[in-house]
């Protein structure tokens, strides 16, 4: 398997013209620290994988994110993550100044990647917090144009959210993830839920 992939060249050259030098930087330090990760592309996102998942990056119109698969199990020495917060573990990076340093990021790299070979695992049964859901900046604002669609997702349940999400983010191309997000303006104005068809 390639520990390159082309749809992270795609992926970096498509996004906004401050978050390039940001995913360039964080995919070379990826790689730096852990040779042996191999990339792939999950949910429309760059992610990097190694017995499992073990990161990924992503840009957005004002920022970008950097998490981690397993961040809850890091031992966090430099206090860098923010381990409840939706905008990813380093919070928001609008530039590379945002960043840790690079060798204190490689580090955390490193031990998420040895908690893959050791084969361990989060323990789901003794949390009962869902990890926050992610809402793309391109998803809010068309929101928040649309407010009594946009209050109607606020007001749903966790899982009817990332439904939502989950259908807008999944989209193979652009022109078909425009038309799910003008289909989802509707539906929610309408007040209905993404399954409503099969309720």
């Amino acid at each position: 398997m390639e520990t390159y992939d082309l749809r992270h060249d795609d992926y970096i050259a498509k996004a906004a013209e401050f978050a390039q030098p940001i995913l360039i930087h964080l995919r070379q330090l990826i790689h730096d620290a852990a040779p042996q990760i191999q990339e792939t592309m999950k949910w429309s996102m760059p992610f990097f994988d190694y017995k499992g998942t073990v990161c990924h990056i992503a840009g957005f119109k004002q920022h970008c994110t950097f998490g981690f698969w397993k961040g809850s199990l890091l031992s966090d020495p430099y206090n860098i993550l923010e381990r409840s917060d939706a905008m990813g573990h380093l919070g928001r990076i609008t530039s590379l100044a945002d960043l840790p340093a690079d060798e204190i990021l490689m580090q955390y790299i490193c031990e998420a990647v040895e908690l893959n070979e050791k084969g361990i695992k989060v323990d789901k049964s003794k949390s009962t917090v869902k990890p926050p859901l992610i809402v793309p900046d391109y998803f809010s604002e068309l929101l928040r144009e649309h407010p009594q669609a946009e209050t109607q997702f606020n007001n749903y349940s966790y899982s009817s959210k990332k439904e939502y999400v989950e259908w807008i983010t999944q989209a193979k191309t652009e022109a078909t993830r425009q038309k799910r997000m003008l289909t989802a303006m509707q539906w929610l104005s309408e007040g209905k839920s993404r399954h409503w068809k099969h309720q």
